[in-house]
């Protein structure tokens, strides 16, 4: 076994391989860029090299700097985890001219499948259905219209050697097309040096449905069930389970026995996936392979009990798969969220800062649940815009679906990120929608169930009378604590009353609070909610139960009152006596600015290009400038018809959120 791997790679994955890497009892070597000095990841392994710059095309995809690194501290094998040099033959085979195990497949079979357009002529000439497509190199803007209105629109525009949603977009019409092209070749030159380009039918209402498999060297091959990733948003997972609530057993077997023909057939060894597009009907195609392990592979290590990292190092290391198919059964229910610095309130658009606070959940491992969160960031740590903005994956496993949805509503709430803008609330929404609880989804369910954006969830009735009836206990309970500081009255229970109104979504609603030592009562729109909890005024979360079910929020200050945030909601909530209660509704409402003259950035970024000058008229939907965060291009288009006063920004500047960039008569 080796003495010593080096992680080819950053944030939440390499600190996963190093986990497992501990737990074997091998050495682990780091790498880091300028921007990753302080990084948790290089905090956890036994070395760690620096290897340039802070953008990936002059740090972490550099060969000879990586190629450097293993030199430097004698590393026997490198784990390249996901992403940057993952799926690079050229990375394969200069690590074998020198003499090092790559862990993960050969370069042969990189070369076959990695390439997507490669892999789809060897699936159909495998006999595997793939979806119709032009698989030829794509020259320009034009061709790739041309290309795209002999397909049939809608267009699926994707990189060759892209992943992870990056140099993908879906073109409806002659003019997206032209722009899709030219931002997907942009976004694969940077992501992965390599800029070529494919399209391909876009299939309306499929679902997304991947096989992991897992080859070694001795003609072994197996299929680790499916995950189901039809919850997306720009072509990037957002959520993931295992299994589909989908698939029958039949079609199950069927994708992973061609899943594991496809793997034999380019001699395939180490982890991999094979990825689906499935209709209504359960007709399955094939849509690319992943020669490398997937950001979603925890779920298919909860249901199988099987480190996925660990059978890839003893693969490397030429040992056999110590299980047949046969093996390998389906335990429970696993669901991944993925969290990630965006701003579910601006479109989902990139966000970066100081985590002021990042308090995951505490990890669990029972037997009738798991709570799992793979993380690379720290509280004090920084989110930068050079790379990819996923910053941790939370997972619950439980032995059913709805039990492990259930977990996955507590665990996020539980929580807590500060400083920077993230999509908690928004994976809290899609827990309770009713399409995700009832598996009824697409790769369009984002799509069509936010069709104006994430505004923040609303609850319903039963969920807002819950909140109330907390907000008021925990109203009461600082109420007391204020009365004992300023020595109002002895008797402080009395002075602060059983009498409250508490405005909340909307609503006033007014409440009877009676208390005794284990908790309240708390009597609202005829019913008695009994409220327990050990909450204290300053605590950041709050743990209840209240009538007889857990409530857990986010507690922050408001002028009497508090901002509680749970279930996708952000609730200011005022808890006031009844005279006040008058007087509050008499009190005029603060408007906000008028900014619709303006053309605001909507996150931190490099402004790429300014399509338009000064005194030009523009049309609605007409594109304005593309600002670049977090390896994703960004097009800005007018929201309405307008003549352009004057411009405030340059390409090549780098912009806060709000800054303006243009202005309009």
């Amino acid at each position: 076994m080796f003495k010593k791997i080096l992680i080819a790679n950053r944030g939440e994955i390499a600190c996963r391989i190093i986990k497992t890497a501990r737990k074997m009892g091998i050495a682990t070597v780091a790498v880091y860029s300028d921007a990753d000095r302080d990084a948790l990841h290089v905090r956890m392994a036994d070395e760690a090299v620096h290897i340039g710059p802070p953008p990936a095309n002059q740090s972490y995809i550099v060969i000879d700097k990586i190629m450097e690194a293993i030199r430097k501290t004698g590393a026997e094998a490198v784990h390249p985890g996901y992403g940057f040099l993952s799926e690079n033959m050229k990375f394969a085979e200069a690590l074998e001219a020198e003499g090092v195990v790559f862990i993960g497949p050969p370069s042969p079979a990189i070369e076959a499948m990695g390439d997507k357009i490669t892999s789809k002529k060897i699936a159909q000439e495998a006999g595997v259905s793939t979806v119709p497509g032009y698989m030829g190199l794509i020259t320009d803007a034009d061709e790739a219209a041309r290309i795209s209105a002999q397909i049939g629109y809608p267009v699926m525009i994707k990189a060759s050697a892209g992943g992870g949603g990056k140099g993908m977009r879906i073109a409806w019409n002659d003019t997206e097309a032209r722009e899709g092209f030219e931002s997907s070749k942009n976004e694969a030159a940077s992501s992965f040096g390599d800029d070529r380009i494919f399209i391909e039918k876009f299939v309306t209402q499929p679902r997304h449905i991947e096989i992991q498999v897992l080859a070694d060297k001795h003609g072994n091959a197996v299929y680790l069930h499916e995950r189901e990733c039809s919850i997306q948003r720009r072509n990037q997972k957002v959520i993931e389970e295992a299994p589909s609530p989908f698939l029958d057993e039949a079609t199950r077997r069927a994708m992973g026995e061609q899943a594991v023909a496809l793997a034999k057939a380019v001699g395939y060894t180490s982890a991999g996936t094979v990825e689906f597009i499935v209709d209504g009907e359960r007709n399955f195609y094939f849509l690319e392979m992943n020669t490398r392990l997937q950001v979603e592979h925890p779920v298919t290590e909860l249901i199988t009990g099987i480190d996925l990292v660990e059978q890839m190092i003893r693969v490397a290391d030429g040992q056999p798969l110590p299980f047949a198919q046969a093996d390998l059964k389906i335990n429970g229910w696993a669901i991944e969220s993925r969290l990630y610095a965006e701003d579910p309130y601006r479109n989902f658009l990139p966000s970066i800062g100081r985590l002021t606070r990042y308090r995951p959940p505490r990890q669990i491992a029972r037997e009738d649940a798991v709570l799992r969160n793979d993380t690379g960031v720290y509280e004090g740590g920084e989110i930068s815009m050079f790379y990819d903005p996923m910053i941790a994956k939370l997972c619950t496993w439980a032995p059913t679906r709805d039990k492990a949805i259930a977990e996955m509503r507590i665990a996020l709430d539980e929580f807590e990120v500060e400083g920077i803008g993230h999509n908690l609330p928004f994976l809290s929404a899609v827990m309770d929608h009713p399409k995700f609880v009832s598996g009824n989804i697409s790769t369009a369910f984002i799509a069509e169930e936010f069709p104006e954006g994430f505004l923040g969830a609303t609850l319903p009735a039963p969920e807002v009378e819950r909140v109330a009836a907390a907000a008021a206990a925990m109203f009461r309970v600082a109420e007391i604590r204020r009365c004992r500081i300023s020595g109002r009255l002895d008797n402080h229970e009395r002075q602060v009353g059983e009498h409250w109104v508490v405005f909340v979504a909307g609503q006033e609603i007014p409440v009877r609070i009676t208390a005794d030592k284990a908790g309240s009562t708390v009597a609202i729109k005829g019913r008695r909610l009994r409220v327990e909890s050990d909450w204290l005024p300053g605590q950041p979360l709050a743990r209840l139960t209240v009538d007889g079910g857990p409530l857990v929020m986010k507690v922050g200050r408001e002028p009497s009152g508090f901002r509680l945030r749970l279930r996708g909601a952000d609730l200011k909530v005022h808890v006031r006596r009844p005279r006040a209660a008058e007087l509050a509704r008499l009190m005029p409402e603060k408007l906000p600015p008028d900014t619709s003259n303006l053309l605001l950035c909507p996150m931190p970024g490099l402004v790429v290009k300014i399509n338009v000058g000064v005194g030009d008229e523009v049309q609605e939907g007409q594109a304005l400038a593309t600002v670049e965060a977090m390896k994703m291009e960004n097009i800005l288009r007018a929201e309405k018809r307008a003549v352009v006063k004057a411009i405030n920004a340059a390409p090549g500047e780098s912009l806060a959120v709000d800054e303006v960039i243009m202005e309009f008569e």
